[in-house]
């Protein structure tokens, strides 16, 4: 039995974890004005905020096609795998579930080939919606079945949390993801807003006066749920993320992994984002 993992370019999980676990990802679309361009393939995170600097306009992002998902669900069947779990961005911020759920019952109709896949909502979004893949991977590679590992899916996504500290709201306003009036507010008193995301959704966490002090705050929420795991970092081409590590490490004993925001999250929370992602305790 070889169940493999699929997943998002949203979950931001750095390359060699997807190597690791043999995780695949299947790319968003990001648009700049009237051109296309493939997440994770036409430009790395660092290219792509080098193009948002020069770019008049903010990107728009698009979920993948049903085909897209057909076409590495059928990869791994080829690859030898008995089924594929998805683990999928948030369906409360994008359609991308969706498409992958459309490619599911496309394969598991194809009678002359049957395939199972089973898709599950991470309910989270960059590193939160990875560390959910990656344990998953890891379950898979110690041998459960896409059953087992689809609860562990679903059980994780009730349990992960994401707290990210902006340093403005003016992408989430004009993309539509926070009211506007809320982020007007953060700017014009230039506060440091903070996002929470529960229960698949964007919503305010609080605000802060400096950046200092919203870093602070993140690690305060890492003390508040105190025993935590699989905490990770997600961080969007920030010059402080060595210091906020080491600040992090005096509070947590365990591994941290660190994330490079990309196009997908980035176009919505903007440069400068530090985030933390973790597992409540059982």
């Amino acid at each position: 039995m070889t169940i493999r993992i699929v997943t998002d370019s949203a979950c931001d999980l750095p390359q060699h974890l997807l190597q690791q676990h043999k995780i695949v990802v299947v790319p968003l679309t990001i648009r700049f004005g009237e051109t296309d361009y493939i997440d994770g393939e036409d430009f790395t995170p660092k290219e792509f905020w080098a193009k948002c600097t020069a770019s008049p306009v903010l990107p728009e992002t698009a979920a993948p096609s049903p085909g897209q998902f057909e076409a590495a669900y059928r990869r791994l069947q080829s690859e030898g795998a008995t089924g594929v779990l998805v683990v999928s961005l948030s369906s409360g911020v994008s359609a991308t579930m969706q498409s992958a759920e459309i490619a599911a019952r496309l394969v598991g109709e194809d009678t002359a080939n049957p395939f199972s896949v089973q898709v599950v909502d991470s309910r989270s979004v960059s590193m939160g919606q990875g560390i959910i893949a990656t344990a998953c991977a890891t379950k898979a590679a110690q041998g459960a079945s896409l059953s087992e590992v689809a609860a562990l899916a679903t059980a994780l996504s009730h349990r992960v949390h994401v707290y990210g500290a902006l340093d403005t709201l003016e992408n989430l306003k004009k993309g539509g993801r926070i009211g506007g009036v809320k982020g007007m507010l953060a700017s014009a008193l230039s506060i440091k807003p903070i996002i929470d995301v529960r229960g698949g959704k964007v919503e305010e966490g609080g605000r802060q006066r400096t950046r200092s002090k919203a870093l602070a705050f993140l690690l305060e929420k890492v003390k508040e749920h105190g025993n935590i795991s699989n905490l990770a970092v997600l961080q969007a081409d920030c010059d402080d993320t060595d210091a906020f590590l080491s600040s992090l490490r005096t509070i947590y004993s365990g591994s941290i992994e660190v994330g490079d925001i990309g196009a997908v999250i980035g176009a919505h929370a903007g440069r400068g984002t530090m985030g933390i992602a973790f597992f409540d305790a059982e």
